[in-house]
């Protein structure tokens, strides 16, 4: 979510991690191969633990809260992290065409970055993974995606309509096939506080397209993760009547559904509660915790000094198909308080999801999720 209390910090010279050298990287276009990690995994398994965060800078994240995080991967063991906000940008020399799915090095500056982050995640428990980039021009937005390698994707695509060769604007999405579900990974996009093409035109757009999407006929369930921007319920804020009557220098939208904090206004929650609904999905971390946590129920928090002080809100989210509800085993999220553990620098906490194992009172068959490309 994009910080209200102080501008992002620039990536700094942090004292880098020390690392084992880079592997391959694996880029969008690249077909992903079955291999063995040591574990006994049955054939035609798929995965069924996933964590989502919204890491405000993977870079920074990884000079400086990088084992920490680690730490918490190994604990958590999962199958996919889903990235949001990686701010790294998209390969391609000033002037040419971007490509969204490898990492910018044309530079010194861009080549160290990326050395950096190539450094961590080729090393353990990382370089189990292979990993996909949507990425944007420039340091912002982007999303990654990590798939431990026993686990092999029918399809990997970077658009709402189902592109592999396409990626939305600002690398907003990847979405996954496996056999048995659809994993989606999106970062959408802020509000924000005014009515032009940067706010709430742009997410009226991106809402509509959602509706679209899960609306679309699929026999095959969908697990859609991320930092969605939108707090459904005032369970899911900390202070409902502040975000409620939140003004940006004192602008007042002219529609009232419009007005308050980006996230939280009535016409978001709204368009939200109708995708949920018209897409047959289940919010699984309110469907297993039907109280507010006060201490661990919010994924987003303010800065712990400032205006925004105890302000928090819970974003991020996994959805999943109604037809996976029996399924659900836990919906954790892992940040907690307002001095913001968990968070592992970010703004953002990890969430995390798991699933039991697919069997033939439960599993499901289908062709495709989604829109089908034209």
């Amino acid at each position: 979510m994009k910080r209200f209390f102080q501008p992002i910090q620039k990536d700094g010279s942090s004292k880098k991690p020390s690392l084992s050298s880079p592997e391959k990287m694996y880029s969008c276009s690249q077909s992903p191969e079955k291999t063995n990690s040591g574990n006994s995994i049955p054939e035609n398994a798929e995965p069924l633990k996933f964590v989502t965060w919204n890491a405000n800078s993977f870079l920074l994240r990884v000079k400086n809260n990088w084992p920490e995080f680690t730490e918490f991967v190994r604990r958590i063991d999962p199958d996919i992290i889903a990235i949001q906000e990686v701010r790294m940008p998209a390969a391609g020399s000033k002037g040419a065409p971007k490509n969204p799915g490898e990492l910018k090095d044309d530079t010194s500056s861009s080549r160290e970055e990326k050395q950096v982050l190539l450094r961590a995640i080729s090393s353990p428990p990382f370089g189990n993974f292979r990993v996909w980039w949507s990425l944007a021009d420039t340091k912002y937005g982007g999303t990654a995606l990590f798939i431990k390698k026993q686990f092999q994707p029918n399809k990997v695509s970077f658009s709402l309509e189902r592109s592999g060769s396409k990626h939305e604007p600002d690398g907003r999405v990847i979405l996954v096939e496996f056999d048995s579900f659809c994993f989606l990974n999106t970062y959408v996009p802020n509000n924000g506080w005014k009515d032009d093409d940067s706010s709430f035109k742009r997410r009226r757009k991106w809402d509509k397209r959602m509706l679209e999407f899960g609306c679309q006929s699929s026999e095959k369930p969908l697990i859609w993760c991320g930092d969605l921007n939108v707090s459904h319920q005032d369970i899911d804020v900390s202070h409902p009547e502040y975000f409620s009557n939140a003004k940006l220098n004192g602008y007042v939208p002219p529609n009232k559904e419009d007005c308050g904090q980006p996230g939280f206004t009535i016409a978001e929650r709204q368009r939200f509660s109708t995708i949920l609904s018209e897409g047959k999905l289940l919010d699984a971390y309110r469907f297993l915790h039907k109280e507010q946590d006060l201490e661990g129920g919010f994924s987003w928090s303010g800065n712990p000094i400032g205006k925004y002080r105890g302000k928090r809100m819970r974003i991020d989210y996994f959805l999943v198909s109604e037809k996976l509800k029996d399924r659900l085993v836990a919906c954790e999220i892992h940040g907690k308080g307002i001095e913001m553990e968990g968070f592992y620098g970010s703004d953002h906490c990890p969430v995390s999801l798991e699933l039991s194992p697919v069997n033939e009172a439960n599993g499901f068959k289908a062709t495709e999720c989604g829109p089908t490309e034209n």
